[in-house]
């Protein structure tokens, strides 16, 4: 029924009305495009004739609908009658009438863009391609060879690779038009050639580039032959990246010398040049590199080249006092249409970019090179290059936030130091551009300033004053755009939110009207940059609540006027909504002083925001900010109202909601705990309860904090300290066991269990028996190691809540429990140690007689954690009191050889807690030191490994205490003839590389090298340990070792490679089973790459490690290809085109 419509449809197209043609055509493609429509053998061939047929109609209308009917079209008949369609279209086009030709351009790309299968595109291909080679080798007219470039383009840019038997004998057609005398050609066969190379082979490629040089360097050729060869190149590098590497040799000397020789008014080619020069830059890393200086020093030199204006032309009207009036004439109003020379200057820019952006070693150099000649180019005249000049500066800066991000200003040489020295001249060259006319070369000077004030936080500090006139402007202007307000707004709040407030006060009476103006802008983006800046002039107007160096009261009336205006305001954006809650909070914060009648009307206002779903976020942000003012804001009139709603969103599924809820809670009950009554505070107890749990530990910690506070704050309300027994205890003694728990939420269930016991009518003994038995293992098993450590943590801060009495006598019950010899009696053991160590580390214990003693009897226990119990415990108990325990531990250590190990482990909880306990510091080196490293030392060259990393781990931790005695110590055992003692050596080094900033740092910056050089060790643990310590200060000190790097990556390099010598055979009689010591160096020296990648990419050349290293490393062991898959994704995402060169 269907197939008998379609015929009638296919009647009436053919009808001689060509209105019926068109309503035929039209209903065609209604049923085409429906899905059920099928088409069976017999209609197939009248269906495609009838469509190719009314292609040729004589109404447009008709032949332009036909022309949509062909992509439905495609996918309901056979692929013969595509193939066949393909192939009628194709000979319409070169052979058919000059008025068709165009529509069966377009049909023929409206089928090849439908095709999807790869057969059909095959079939296609086959049929065609040599037609349209034909085409463009034998036909006359340029308009019919462009088509069938045109076409060709399409079809081989999407199935190039499918018919690869064909490619040399289309390459040598396309490559024969680069000749041709019609530019239309030319620049068609570039398209062509370039949609071909990606399929091409390594020989095709080579043959293709070898030709266009070859025709390079006949220097007779016409000079529109050689731009369009110069055009060739750059077209085959972007289209094949890394592969055409190989061919850089050749080239880019070619192109240098012909950007130099150039006559002047050949700007086209000079550009061609940069252009495929700045493709070389970013797609060849690997093969650019001996080019890189040429091409630097190329692009410095055009990027200022403007041969018809010299800087006579444009006088320097900097000077500070001008007055530039509106109708002044810039200097720079040269202008002459047939001056093409600003082609050469973006080129020239671009590729300055390109360096920048695929060179970051380089990044020094650019600074005293590139720099400067970027700041003097500010004052560009054609205004698309300006943007480019801009652009390629705020890359360079980018570049630098990204290399030397988490760096300080190290030295004369560092790029941020190098940044520094420019601001002044950057100002200066803004300030030019600012009086400049074009608004677009504003909303460009602003980005570059916000790029700086980002890169460099504290920079405009003495300069700031020059560019306020430039913002005055900006906002007050009334040719301003919205887009300029915005960049103006935005550098406005990044520079006040990064400098310090005294910076601004001289400036905040011109600052503060266009701020506020702008708080009134009709465009919504433009209202909530305004009142973002005001948030940051509020901070500015009044730093703190003493005496302010500005009088800030004449401020307050319009900042909050203008404010409240769009508080109060509902029908606007959800952006504005958002900002202006955030900004009246901190003006009431700030101001609340001097705002006491304007209060009950603002407040109930950001209450009922409370009460959206949108804004209610913002709205209880806001209320934290408010509670937390120094000025104590009575908010009597709404206080009740927003506890009870900020309760109800306890339950709510919200996550971030929960968390500010929290948050604000625990600042009003700090703030007004006192106006709070009794009942909301046991609400919201019992909405605490639920939230406990170590689901999500960061919102346990934010519930247990709020509990604390409302128990130390309501200490005298018996009903609180139930309500907490009987809702938060019961969870808390579920979370303790769990193993999950740690950092901020372990610290939190710590005060918890220590303002309980304080609070009103809470017995000591139930809660340390509640504790107590949280440790009996269930009957699934016993309890995680974590979790016994968190149940003892929270047993010690417990008792010295409790008082010196309680604490006695719980020290009396641990030590009972110890002395009880029975085997059963082990997990009781156990948690016992652990609750001496805690309370021994944070309570001096010496009143307790032979503690130590009965301690260390633990020490035969028959249970592993028995004893590593004990030797934890004992370590933390001399924490206590070093000179009475110290001494003890030591004269054990030289004693006891089987209890050597244990012993060791306490000396190691001592050495750790002082350092991390910088009170304790003191204490230590007063205590005979002198021994402990002898005793140390001594066993350095223990056979056993575990004794040699605690030792190293000791070492490492007195470094940081006492750096000047105990790095030239280990810096002369780095030569011992002992390879125990150089690898315990290097494993402590990498101990005493801390994140946080230490004494040892200055030491340690001039030797860190000796113990690093330890890569090239002939013992393998030596060199293993060497690179783990190497992977450290990367992780955490990266600045210890960048100079060292270039000496040291090949060392390190080396250590990826699989070492014969290394691997050995074990016959164990029926088989042999292979053993390669090498193994753990290996995945070592990767997981190292791994991070100097994240902390010192800039000095690491990406090529030179992917080949052939990364690659071996891919095929190596399982443990070794985990690493080096981590850093090929790494790779594939920092630096895209080393990888593609790399893995070819």
């Amino acid at each position: 029924m269907a197939n008998l419509n379609i015929t009638n449809i296919l009647e009436k197209m053919t009808g001689k009305d060509k209105d019926y043609r068109y309503m035929a055509t039209s209903d065609l493609l209604s049923e085409l495009n429906k899905e059920s429509f099928k088409a069976d053998q017999d209609l197939e061939p009248k269906l495609t004739s009838t469509v190719l047929q009314q292609l040729e109609d004589a109404s447009g209308d008709v032949s332009g609908l036909a022309v949509k009917c062909l992509a439905p079209l495609v996918k309901k008949v056979g692929e013969d009658k595509v193939v066949e369609m393909t192939n009628k279209l194709c000979d319409k086009l070169i052979n058919g009438k000059e008025q068709h030709r165009d529509t069966a351009s377009i049909a023929l790309k409206t089928i090849i863009a439908e095709v999807t299968t790869p057969s059909l595109a095959e079939k296609i291909l086959i049929s065609i391609a040599p037609q349209l080679i034909k085409g463009v080798n034998t036909a006359k007219g340029a308009e019919i060879k462009c088509e069938c470039l045109d076409i060709l383009g399409d079809v081989l840019h999407r199935f190039g690779n499918l018919i690869t038997k064909d490619h040399e004998y289309m390459l040598t057609a396309l490559l024969s038009q680069l000749g041709s005398n019609q530019a239309s050609v030319r620049k068609k066969s570039v398209s062509c050639i370039a949609s071909l190379a990606p399929s091409l082979s390594d020989d095709l490629l080579a043959k293709a580039t070898l030709q266009v040089v070859q025709l390079l360097k006949n220097r007779s050729a016409k000079s529109d032959i050689t731009r369009t060869n110069i055009q060739m190149i750059g077209s085959l590098s972007r289209s094949v990246g890394y592969r055409f590497g190989p061919h850089l040799a050749e080239t880019v000397p070619l192109l240098i010398s012909y950007c130099t020789s150039a006559s002047e008014n050949d700007e086209e080619l000079r550009e061609y040049s940069l252009q495929a020069l700045e493709s070389f830059m970013l797609r060849c890393p690997r093969d650019i590199s001996p080019y890189c200086e040429g091409i630097l020093n190329l692009a410095l030199e055009y990027v200022s080249y403007d041969p018809n204006f010299t800087d006579s032309m444009e006088e320097d009207t900097d000077e500070e006092g001008q007055e530039d009036d509106d109708d002044d004439e810039s200097a720079n109003e040269y202008t002459d249409d047939e001056d093409a020379s600003w082609k050469v200057r973006r080129a020239s820019a671009k590729c300055l970019s390109a360096i920048i952006v695929s060179r970051p070693e380089m990044l020094s150099k650019m600074y005293l090179e590139a720099c400067p000649k970027l700041i003097e180019r500010f004052r560009e005249r054609e205004e698309n290059v300006k943007m480019d000049i801009f652009n390629t500066f705020i890359e360079l800066l980018r570049q630098t936030g990204n290399v030397t991000k988490g760096q300080g200003d190290i030295d004369e040489s560092s790029p941020r130091w190098l940044l520094k020295q420019e601001v002044p001249k950057v100002v200066k060259s803004i300030n030019r551009q600012f009086r400049e006319k074009s608004i677009k070369t504003k909303v460009g000077a602003f980005s570059v300033l916000k790029e700086l004030v980002v890169v460099l936080p504290d920079c405009l500090a003495d300069h700031f004053g020059s560019l306020v006139p430039g913002i005055e402007k900006a906002l007050n202007d009334k040719s301003s755009t919205s887009n300029l307000k915005i960049e103006a707004l935005v550098f406005t709040r990044l520079v006040m939110a990064s400098h310090s407030p005294s910076v601004f006060h001289p400036y905040i009476k011109a600052l503060s009207a266009p701020i506020l103006s702008a708080i009134g802008d009709r465009y919504y983006k433009v209202t909530a940059e305004a009142l973002r800046v005001c948030g940051e002039l509020v901070r500015v107007l009044r730093p703190n609540l003493e005496a302010s160096a500005v009088d800030y009261r004449p401020y307050i009336g319009p900042i909050y006027n203008a404010i409240l205006g769009r508080l109060a305001n509902q029908d606007q954006d959800q952006e504005v909504k958002e900002c202006a809650i955030s900004c009246m909070s901190l003006v009431v914060s700030t101001f609340g002083d001097g705002l006491q009648r304007e209060l009950p009307a603002c407040l109930p206002i950001l209450v009922d925001r409370m009460g959206n779903e949108i804004t209610r976020l913002t709205a209880v942000k806001a209320f934290s900010v408010i509670a937390n003012s120094p000025l104590r804001i009575d908010l009597s009139c709404v206080l009740d109202h927003v506890v009870s709603e900020l309760t109800a969103f306890l339950r709510k599924a919200n996550r971030a909601l929960r968390q500010a809820t929290l948050g604000t809670l625990n600042s009003l009950v700090v703030t007004y705990g006192g106006q709070i009554g009794s009942s909301s505070y046991e609400t919201i107890i019992a909405e605490l309860s639920t939230l406990i749990s170590d689901m999500d530990l960061h919102m346990t910690a934010l519930a247990l904090e709020l509990c604390c506070t409302i128990m130390v704050d309501r200490k005298s309300i018996q009903n609180v300290g139930l309500a907490v027994r009987n809702k938060v205890l019961p969870q808390a003694l579920i979370l303790i066991r769990s193993a999950l728990l740690q950092g901020q939420a372990l610290q939190a269930l710590q005060r918890f269990f220590a303002s309980l016991v304080q609070s009103a009518n809470t017995s000591f003994d139930a809660l340390l028996d509640s504790l107590i038995s949280a440790a009996k293992p269930s009957q699934s098993g016993g309890l995680a190691k974590q979790a016994l450590s968190s149940i003892a943590k929270c047993v010690a801060v417990l008792c010295l809540a409790a008082g010196d009495q309680k604490c006695a006598a719980t020290i009396e019950m641990l030590k009972g429990i110890l002395k009880d010899d029975s085997t059963s009696n082990s997990a009781k053991q156990h948690m016992a140690l652990l609750c001496l160590g805690e309370i021994g580390r944070r309570k001096d214990l010496s009143n307790h007689v032979h503690i130590e003693n009965i301690v260390i009897e633990s020490f035969q226990s028959p249970f592993e954690e028995i004893k590593s119990a004990a030797s934890y415990a004992l370590g933390n108990i001399a924490v206590g009191n070093l000179s009475k325990y110290l001494p003890f531990i030591l004269d054990q250590i030289d004693n006891q050889q089987k209890k050597q190990y244990l012993l060791l482990h306490s000396l190691k909880e001592v050495i750790v807690r002082q350092t991390v306990d910088h009170n304790g510091q003191s204490e230590l080196q007063d205590s005979n030191i002198e021994k402990i490293l002898a005793l140390l030392f001594n066993h350095c060259e223990s056979e056993e490994e575990g004794v040699r990393n605690v030792v190293a781990e000791c070492l490492g931790k007195i470094a940081l205490i006492e750096p000047k005695k105990l790095i030239p110590a280990l810096k002369v055992r780095t030569s011992s003839p002992a390879a125990n003692t150089r690898a315990t050596v290097a494993i402590a080094i990498k101990y005493s590389i801390v994140e946080r900033p230490e004494k040892i740092d200055e030491i340690m910056y001039s030797e860190i090298s000796t113990f690093l050089m330890l890569i090239k060790d002939s013992d393998r643990h030596v060199r293993r340990a060497a690179v783990l310590a190497l992977s450290t200060a990367a992780h955490n000190k990266p600045n210890l070792i960048k100079g060292l790097l270039p000496e040291l990556l090949p060392l390190l390099y080396d250590q990826t490679v699989i070492k014969q010598e290394l691997v050995r055979t074990v016959d164990l009689g029926p088989f042999k089973h292979v053993v390669d010591d090498g193994l753990e160096l290996r995945k070592a020296a990767f997981e190292c790459v791994d991070t100097l990648l994240d902390s010192c990419l800039d000095q690491v050349n990406p090529s030179s490690f992917i080949v052939p290293f990364l690659l071996s490393g891919l095929g190596d062991h399982y443990d070794v290809k985990m690493p080096c898959h981590l850093i090929l994704s790494k790779l594939a995402d920092k630096c895209p085109s080393a990888v593609l060169a790399g893995l070819l």
